[in-house]
């Protein structure tokens, strides 16, 4: 089984997730958004099996500083550019198990995918 694990290393859930990951035993990598970069087709896989509705984190710091037009204009077609030019904004963490997306972390949510 391959786990990957997608996010950014300060953020508070992906700490979260990690723990759970490691005291769960579960044998996986983790790659920052930040640090590691983006692969623009690897987004593109992303957008085209979650959406962009879920893939961009509204609650956040670099989307509340975007502007009126930026966030207005946020659709299929401009998702990947703001994404890439704002890794922080995607949702997180991002877990990749198998090639099977789940984002977000919930203990009860993880148990279930590793049958904890």
């Amino acid at each position: 089984m391959t786990v990957i694990l997608y996010g950014i290393k300060n953020c508070d859930t992906v700490k979260k997730a990690r723990k759970w990951l490691e005291q769960a035993g579960v044998d996986y990598h983790f790659k920052d958004h930040r640090a590691d970069g983006l692969d623009p087709a690897q987004l593109d896989h992303w957008l085209s099996v979650l959406g962009h509705e879920a893939l961009v984190n509204k609650r956040g710091t670099t989307w509340r500083a975007l502007s009126d037009e930026q966030k207005a204009t946020l659709g299929p077609d401009t998702a990947a550019a703001l994404l890439l030019a704002n890794p922080a904004m995607i949702k997180r963490p991002l877990l990749n198990i198998d090639g099977e997306l789940h984002l977000g972390f919930k203990p009860e949510l993880y148990a279930s995918l590793f049958n904890q």
